[in-house]
């Protein structure tokens, strides 16, 4: 079986060798890059399944190179997370605006690291197998193209995005518990809060109409047809 492929970008040097060796002793393939410009070229040519990135870097932060990562089909469902020191709420919730699936925060033990990454790439990989076409009565989600049809016209969604209207669409009307939305979409061994769901929702609800989705206080949230 191939190895699986990380990218890590960090512009200090000592974190990209630290990170690198605990990666490879764990049996990942892993490529470095000190800065976002740097990354997005390897990232196109390289084709990893999985990106770490900091957040302040020179040249490019990491909220821009993973908008602009998300921007290239080619890197739709490559599954993008921030390693950084960075851990105030407000930058947090810019991580995952900017399309990122998970954010960890340094310090981070190695084995604690290798365990999130594991768990991001199965995720990924039920994602990737899943290829099944949910309907509603404005809104068509196809699974195996990735493409998201409302009204003839077709968008392409962040993955955590396109994931959240995939479980929410396939039963129109029922409510999904927080813990379940967290469970199905993000994987139940990755540590993510309340607030990464509320930020995802949001984003939906601009890109496809506040009416669809809606909130059941203290219990999740729900599709609606129109």
């Amino acid at each position: 079986m191939d190895k699986k492929k990380i990218l890590v970008v960090d512009d200090e040097a000592d974190i990209l060798e630290i990170v690198q060796y605990n990666l490879e002793k764990g049996d990942f393939d892993v490529s470095t890059a000190s800065n976002g410009i740097e990354a997005i070229e390897i990232a196109a040519e390289w084709h990893p399944d999985l990106i770490l990135l900091d957040v302040m870097m020179p040249e490019m932060d990491g909220m821009e190179t993973c908008s602009r990562m998300r921007s290239n089909a080619e890197l739709e469902s490559t599954v993008i997370a921030f390693l950084t020191a960075r851990g105030e709420d407000y930058s947090q919730i810019a991580g995952f605006e900017s399309g990122a699936d998970d954010y960890i925060t340094k310090p981070i033990k190695p084995r604690v690291l290798l365990s999130r990454i594991k768990a991001l790439l199965r995720r990924g990989t039920v994602t990737k197998t899943s290829n099944q076409v949910f309907s509603s009565k404005t809104i068509t989600i196809d699974r195996d193209r990735y493409v998201v049809i409302q009204h003839g016209n077709e968008m392409n969604l962040p993955k955590k995005e396109f994931e959240l209207l995939s479980l929410l669409v396939s039963q129109p009307g029922k409510v999904f518990s927080r813990s379940s939305i967290l469970s199905q979409v993000w994987g139940s061994q990755v540590v993510v809060g309340d607030r990464t769901i509320d930020v995802h929702i949001r984003k939906l609800r601009e890109k496809l109409g506040d009416h669809h989705f809606k909130t059941v206080k203290g219990v999740g949230y729900k599709f609606a047809e129109e």
